[in-house]
């Protein structure tokens, strides 16, 4: 009888171990998943702050006599398409989310190297202002989307290590699907003072 005892006890015992490293499995998987989301939240925070400030620009840009309107045209067009997306729930929505969001940084970037031609718009007060908001925000995103790649990073290696692995599985935890850099980043920068 004792010995029916001491092996209840080692099985119970077994068992409340496996259940323990199941529920802490679980928990960190569920931890690495909403930082993850809270990553993602903070990049289309910033996003939304980039789509705020523009209006702002343009309409000191318009100012300036003889600016070039197809290069503001750009800038609307593409933060247009932007405001049209909605949050993505898949890699091929999160890629072409992220592809529209680098044609509007690309359009910016354009207004912003047309403006420099412009001596009356780069010494206004009003556009410096914004020009340095938009630094500010373009480095957020930067931050942000670092962060985002690394708690996706994260949760991915979690639930794919044992025995993590066997909890995701039962509880439905998928991959989540990871940023990718556009194909020209690698490009190097074509840079001319003028000079051959």
């Amino acid at each position: 009888m004792k010995a029916v005892l001491v092996v209840v006890g080692v099985l119970l015992l077994a068992l409340l171990g496996l259940g323990g490293c199941g529920i802490g499995s679980y928990n960190g998987i569920v931890t690495k998943d909403e930082a993850a989301t809270a990553a993602w939240s903070e990049i289309q925070n910033q996003f939304q702050r980039r789509f705020d400030l523009i209006p702002q620009l343009v309409e000191t840009v318009k100012g300036a006599k003889d600016f070039e309107q197809s290069t503001l045209a750009a800038v609307v067009e593409a933060r247009a398409s932007v405001g049209k997306m909605a949050l993505p729930d898949d890699p091929a929505k999160l890629q072409a989310f992220v592809q529209a969001q680098d044609q509007l940084s690309g359009a910016l970037s354009r207004l912003l190297v047309v403006a420099e031609s412009y001596p009356d718009l780069k010494t206004s007060k009003n556009f410096l202002s914004l020009q340095d908001e938009l630094a500010g925000t373009e480095n957020r995103i930067a931050v942000a989307r670092r962060d985002f790649i690394d708690r996706t990073k994260e949760y991915n290696a979690a639930i794919r290590r044992f025995p993590a692995s066997v909890v995701a599985g039962m509880f439905g935890f998928e991959a989540r699907p990871q940023l990718e850099l556009p194909a020209n980043v690698s490009e190097r920068p074509v840079i001319d003072f003028g000079g051959k």
